[in-house]
């Protein structure tokens, strides 16, 4: 059985990351894409081989057909479509961040619940065999007792994007530092209780360069760095990950996202150890992993209450810099 699926918005990361997981997911049916205009709309459905094209997005959640839907619309109307998407029935992929606050990302799943369908927030890098691995080995014992992890992803500038619009929830934080922040509590499992954070501005009052430390509920300790930083529309960027033991490190380079042969460094006193770990497309196995759950196979690997912690942390950490 496969899932027919509507993409709400002609957004970059359709056309370069969700639309190839599509075409690779075995339960996924390409099936409608809506823009902004009719035209752009039938440009996408002719370039990808969907079946329909609509000229808005109310088109597309009025088709009885759409089983489900990817949001991934400019942060501040992802509350508005997904909670229209919910009331019409349809399941809901959206993009991260899921919203702009926690209070909004409550609101999100209350809908997904009151109309009984189920809602993912879109971290595709967490649906990697490379985080399994990750999350394996420090279960494992391997680098001892997890005190202090580190990480960084500071990416290129923008010349125009909504990134840049603070209206439009733009900014670093929202925009890389909740892929930070997703790491530190998919391996540490506990709640933040410290946050001290600060931030260059641009002059549109986007944070350009954030930088936090954190402490959570069971003493390991944490921080991270995040920017867009590294000039203008290029293909720049800076990937981290630390993880500090008391019997060893973990050392990754690895980017988010990133497809294919990927290796991260675990040293400990009895010499290092390269894991190599296959990734397919991480595109590929959210959409798949969210069929699952609608053909009634599974639930959500991102969950509620995953989302609602993730988006307590980056309010704190936005609080922190005078972001509000």
């Amino acid at each position: 059985m496969k899932v027919k699926w509507g993409i709400l918005g002609t957004a970059n990361i359709a056309r370069w990351g969700m639309i190839p997981g599509m075409k690779k997911a075995d339960n996924c049916e390409l099936y409608a894409i809506a823009g902004r205009s009719i035209e752009k709309a039938n440009k996408y459905k002719e370039d990808y081989g969907f079946e329909k094209a609509y000229g808005s997005y109310d088109e597309l959640l009025d088709d009885p057909e759409v089983q489900a839907v990817y949001i991934p619309l400019p942060n501040d109307i992802h509350i508005k479509w997904v909670k229209e998407a919910l009331k019409k029935k349809k399941h809901v992929l959206c993009e991260k961040p899921l919203a702009l606050n926690a209070k909004e990302v409550k609101e999100m799943f209350d809908t997904a619940r009151e109309n009984g369908v189920y809602l993912m927030e879109a971290y595709a890098y967490l649906h990697s065999p490379y985080i399994a691995s990750l999350k394996e080995d420090v279960k494992s014992g391997i680098i001892g007792e997890v005190d202090y992890m580190e990480s960084a992803f500071i990416t290129q500038g923008y010349k125009e994007d909504f990134r840049l619009h603070k209206e439009l929830g733009g900014g670093a934080m929202y925009d890389l530092g909740c892929y930070c922040t997703t790491m530190f509590l998919s391996l540490t499992d506990s709640d933040p209780v410290f946050v001290k954070a600060d931030a260059e501005f641009s002059d549109l009052g986007v944070d350009l360069n954030t930088a936090a430390i954190l402490k959570f509920e069971n003493g390991i300790r944490a921080s991270f760095n995040v920017g867009m930083i590294l000039g203008e529309n290029t293909n720049s960027r800076f990937d981290r990950l630390f993880i500090h033991g008391s019997k060893g490190s973990i050392r990754s380079e690895v980017e988010y996202n990133q497809e294919g042969e990927v290796s991260y460094k675990i040293y400990t006193n009895d010499g290092v150890i390269e894991r190599k770990v296959t990734n397919p497309h991480n595109y590929s196995l959210e959409i798949e992993q969210m069929g699952r759950c609608i053909l009634s196979e599974e639930k959500p690997f991102i969950t509620e209450e995953f989302s609602l912690k993730n988006a307590k942390l980056i309010d704190m950490v936005l609080s922190e810099i005078g972001f509000y």
